[in-house]
């Protein structure tokens, strides 16, 4: 079954006491695009997020957003800068003496100050953290990828029931398309005998000639191809595997197999007919650049 290249997946709560909230959201693109943001001292966790992501996900532009907090009994220390408090504290005591008001600074003041006080904590252990991310990661992924599927579901009712219609629409180009050659034959051999008028000719050379000509202009190779392509184009949308690139090379070839038709049709209700497959073609071609 196809996946659309969009989707999005969110996570948020406790994973053994470490609060993460963690989003994953993707659109279509020709390859795989990653970028992650993560919270400041976990940028370890970026390849390792990448290289787990890219095991899912084969194309398409995913943004991530990774918040961790840690859990609250981390070990932790508090040193005092004590030559930088002194600073300040001596630096106010001259600013009351000079301008004469109140020294009211209390330690908590003093404490809130830059650099005055400097949280220290032991180094997280990075494969415990990992785990824990990995598991809200999953939790995310199961959202985002039920998303992708879901909108592939509609990708391919809809690129199947376009298919549907263009198939039909060869069926009456190849029943009309013998009458418009034995009419075009028929045309051509009248014009070259009023040309000739009552001149002595070649009348089965000039039969051999209208017969080649006229094979030119037939269609029946191309639309046995087309209908071939659309055939193939029913095995990729129910494939598991990414078929996105396949199909769109499959696209180019179809709509290769119509202009050819569009060049060789000397028939204005053909001619409609065959703006109707382009059109439908392209419509075809605009979903698919949502196909993983």
């Amino acid at each position: 079954m196809i996946n659309s290249m969009t989707g999005f997946g969110r996570f948020e709560g406790l994973v053994n006491g470490r609060n993460i909230t963690l989003e994953i959201k993707s659109v279509n693109h020709r390859y795989l695009e990653f970028s992650c943001r993560l919270t400041r001292g976990y940028s370890f966790l970026e390849e390792k997020i990448k290289s787990y992501i890219s095991g899912v996900i084969s194309r398409g532009k995913v943004d991530m957003f990774v918040s961790i907090t840690e859990p609250e009994d981390t070990p932790a220390e508090v040193q005092i800068n004590h030559n930088l408090a002194q600073g300040y504290v001596n630096a106010l005591k001259e600013l009351s003496e000079k301008y004469n008001v109140i020294n009211n600074v209390s330690t908590v003041d003093i404490g809130r100050y830059p650099d005055v006080l400097t949280v220290n904590k032991a180094p997280e252990d990075e494969d415990v953290v990992w785990n824990d991310v990995k598991e809200a990661l999953d939790s995310a992924l199961k959202d985002f990828t039920s998303m992708r599927k879901d909108e592939g579901k509609r990708l391919k009712a809809d690129i199947l029931g376009r298919a549907k219609t263009i198939i039909k629409i060869v069926s009456e180009i190849e029943k009309r398309s013998p009458e418009t050659v034995k009419e075009y034959q028929s045309r051509i051999k009248e014009k070259i005998e009023e040309l000739l008028n009552s001149k002595e000719y070649d009348e089965q050379r000039v039969i051999t000639e209208v017969a080649i000509f006229a094979d030119k202009i037939a269609v029946d190779e191309e639309t046995v191809r087309l209908r071939s392509h659309f055939e193939q184009l029913k095995t990729y949308l129910n494939d598991d595997k990414p078929v996105g690139r396949s199909i769109d090379f499959l696209i180019q070839e179809m709509n290769r197999e119509a202009n050819t038709i569009g060049s060789k049709v000397r028939d204005a209700e053909l001619a409609q007919k065959v703006v109707r497959i382009k059109n439908e073609i392209e419509k075809i071609r605009e979903q698919v650049q949502n196909i993983e």
